[in-house]
């Protein structure tokens, strides 16, 4: 039995799953806590020393978790900057995704190339303190110094996987974390390294970008190490979601993506133009406002989630008038970032818990229906919606979502989808390597086992719930779409 490894080294903690070649049974796993990143608290900023997530993974390691293993995929957390010198070496901490001061470098990085339209037709997207083009130029700005050593710039599953080479003089990444860099065009396949010396002031070295089922290359002890992606790439060739089905993650915010046959130029910044892990692409759309609602309301009337999801089924479908817009911390889509959340429709008969609880369901639903209707209006087709995140599993969001989103809606059972997505790749490029597997063709691996929530009867009540809340979006927020 042929034994592949997928490794997962998030914001918080690395993961390794090893699985059987063929049939992508989990056999073990690993898990180790990377150390919280400097500023962490502060909410405002992360650096780590990439240092430590090399310890993390040997810690996630131990044991022999990897003997018998002939492949490992790496994924990583998304848009991270390891800034390397003509040695190597990190010139300073590696900068995580999610630090926020370079908002600023991203606005003057808009402006410098002549607006939104130019960034989404170079490259896909417009820049965001979160990608690497934009904490290239806050670096230039605050770290000049620091700014001038660096020759090369790696993202974290880049960093990783030239780790486990045993750095060698080749640097690699693929297409999915590639196009979350600012300067990489999902629609040409290339590298704008003259958007690297804008934000820079310089040029760098920059990766190889390799194919979904090529090899970055082998380990001094022979383990093959595949092209490796992104979390979000990972995740969605995990779940094994393809042409028709979108994603939506819940979390504190929400994301929907879906599998698309071509990259989308979106000159509002609303859609971010991904690549995926299998040679398609990937377009993302965001809400800043997701379970954080319905921890809120929960909050607001003394339960839990649970709780909060018993109440709102004790309600009907618009919830007797009430309808809340969940902008509660602004919103990205649509893009109001110094609005609030707005209750509406209150009478005597809908000031009751039940119905408070229901409005908050179907307006964090609603909310995350305008991002999928960004994706359908630029001729994205949505046929299933898979459901991640544990508020999936709250029956208020299984009852309400389908008509909501007009879909089939797909719970898959809880499982770390995204270090299953790289032992599949693993398993590719190890099979592409051998000649067992074609080049142009992934693993047929199991599909998640899955709920199915079916809109049937229930989709004109879910339309009418989403003139209810469109109506009072756009009488509050007329230029808001």
């Amino acid at each position: 039995m042929g034994k592949v490894a997928g490794l997962d080294s998030s914001s918080e903690f690395t993961r390794i799953v090893v699985c059987d070649t063929d049939t992508g049974a989990v056999i073990k796993q690993g898990y180790a806590p990377h150390p919280t990143p400097e500023g962490e608290g502060e909410g405002k900023r992360t650096e780590i020393d990439p240092q430590a997530w090399l310890m993390s993974l040997g810690q996630a390691a131990a044991g022999g978790l990897l003997e018998g293993v002939e492949a490992i995929g790496v994924s990583a957390q998304l848009q991270g900057v390891v800034a390397l010198d003509h040695g190597g070496n990190a010139v300073r901490p590696a900068l995580v995704g999610n630090d926020k001061r370079a908002q600023t470098a991203a606005a003057d990085l808009v402006d410098a190339l002549g607006g939104k339209e130019a960034w989404a037709q170079a490259v896909g997207s417009v820049p965001q303190a979160s990608q690497p083009v934009a904490k290239l130029r806050w670096l230039a700005r605050h770290e000049p110094e620091a700014a001038q050593q660096i020759a090369a710039v790696l993202q974290p599953h880049d960093w990783l996987s030239w780790q486990l080479l045993g750095r060698p003089g080749r640097h690699t990444t693929d297409r999915g974390d590639a196009s979350g860099t600012g300067y990489w065009s999902a629609a040409t396949g290339s590298w704008r390294p003259d958007l690297v010396e804008l934000a820079l002031g310089h040029q760098v070295s920059l990766p190889e970008v390799i194919g979904p089922s090529e090899a970055a290359g082998q380990t001094p002890e022979g383990l093959l190490i595949s092209a490796g992606t992104g979390e979000t790439m990972a995740a969605a060739f995990g779940l094994g979601v393809g042409p028709g089905d979108a994603v939506v993650s819940l979390g504190a915010s929400g994301s929907v993506s879906a599998v698309h046959h071509e990259a989308l130029a979106d000159p509002t910044g609303t859609i971010t133009s991904y690549a995926d892990a299998t040679g398609m692409h990937l377009p993302v759309v965001r809400t800043l406002n997701a379970v954080r609602v319905l921890r809120g309301t929960a909050e607001l009337l003394s339960c839990d989630l649970e709780g909060l999801s018993a109440l709102a089924l004790k309600s009907t479908p618009g919830s007797y008038g009430l309808v809340l817009l969940p902008y509660l911390e602004g919103e990205r889509t649509p893009e109001l970032p110094h609005t609030a959340g707005t209750l509406a429709g209150l009478r005597r008969e809908s000031m009751k818990p039940e119905h408070l609880a229901r409005a908050a369901f179907e307006g964090m639903l609603c909310g995350l229906t305008d991002a999928l209707d960004v994706l359908r209006d630029r001729g994205v087709q949505v046929r299933r919606v898979f459901l991640l995140g544990p508020a999936a599993e709250l029956p208020a969001v299984q009852t309400i979502a389908p008509a909501l989103f007009g879909a089939q809606v797909v719970v898959p059972e809880p499982a770390d989808y995204t270090t299953l997505g790289a032992a599949r790749q693993a398993a590719w490029a190890l099979g592409a390597a051998q000649g067992t597997l074609p080049a142009q063709e992934p693993p047929r691996w199991p599909a998640a086992a899955c709920q199915l929530f079916d809109p049937g009867e229930d989709l004109p009540v879910g339309q009418a719930v989403r003139q209810q809340y469109t109506a009072v979006r756009d009488q509050t927020h007329p230029d808001a779409f």
